[in-house]
């Protein structure tokens, strides 16, 4: 089961498959990177100043680079998820990962981290003095024209998504950056709006664009990765390549990317080999 949308540059929509809403998985930083950024740009939260109390700054944290750990690793993590059971206080999950001491200077390494964008969901939320998900409506999903876009908070919330092959009961809670939820026409319309320069200031999407180049992690399909501010990359020049994110979770895969003037989103019922359905949107972007 999947699902496609292609957006041209004319503003045309073209979907096959379900046209139910679908978990946007880590396509979700990319939501918090624009929601941060348009805070940076009225004053709300500095891009390069330090975060209170912390060795890090705003743009380590959507870089991956603040020297955070990672909950993906955790088994216990992966297990009470299958279990079922309800996610653990934030408290308990910052505990388990010892995220007091740093993995590596701010800075001066690379290594994702869905603590760092849980980081940035607080700030966002401290900054605003609102619910991330009354945050990401006013910040970004009203002004991007998305009506199905929104963030998932209780299992509830996700009786009308198409969640594959995943629990029924599955809880958008263990997502602690938050979850956001939408058809793949919303997800390609968000990437086209970025990167038409419809969410952000020139010079605050040029910042998105600053990236560090991952060689290390370079295979048949990203060939020169690279990560900037919440997308994913192609290192030298960005543009010149399709610009987005991909992200996965239990029962599903999905990945939105923006090229010239078009958008494509993708969203599939597996999470054997997530790159192929990344795959699979650079397909039609480059190809027509």
């Amino acid at each position: 089961m999947e699902s496609v949308a292609l957006v041209d540059a004319d503003g045309t929509v073209t979907v096959s498959g379900t046209l139910d809403p679908v978990p946007w998985w880590s396509v979700t930083k990319t939501v918090l990177a624009i929601a941060a950024l348009r805070l940076v740009e009225d004053g709300s939260l500095s891009l390069n100043g330090k975060v209170a109390g912390e060795p890090y700054t705003l743009a380590h944290l959507l870089r991956h680079e603040a020297g955070l750990p990672d909950y993906g690793g955790l088994a216990r993590y992966h297990e009470d998820v299958q279990a079922g059971k309800s996610p653990w206080p934030v408290g308990r999950l910052l505990q388990a990962l010892d995220v007091k001491r740093p993995r590596y200077q701010p800075g001066n390494g690379w290594a994702y981290s869905n603590i760092g964008y849980l980081k940035v969901r607080q700030l966002i939320e401290e900054a605003t003095g609102l619910s991330l998900a009354d945050a990401l409506d006013r910040l970004v999903f009203t002004p991007a024209g998305l009506t199905t876009a929104r963030l998932a908070t209780q299992p509830a919330d996700l009786h009308d998504v198409e969640m594959g092959p995943a629990r029924a009961d599955y809880h958008p809670g263990w997502v602690y950056h938050g979850l956001v939820t939408g058809t793949v026409a919303d997800a390609a319309r968000l990437l086209k709006g970025l990167a038409a320069g419809g969410l952000l200031r020139p010079a605050t999407f040029a910042s998105m664009l600053d990236h560090r180049a991952l060689p290390e992690h370079r295979n048949e399909i990203f060939k020169d990765p690279a990560y900037g501010l919440g997308l994913m990359l192609t290192a030298g020049t960005p543009l010149d390549h399709p610009i987005g994110h991909r992200g996965a979770g239990p029962g599903s895969t999905v990945a939105a990317y923006a090229y010239g003037q078009r958008a494509c989103a993708i969203w599939h019922a597996s999470t054997q080999n997530p790159d192929l359905v990344v795959d699979m949107v650079f397909r039609r972007l480059t190809q027509g």
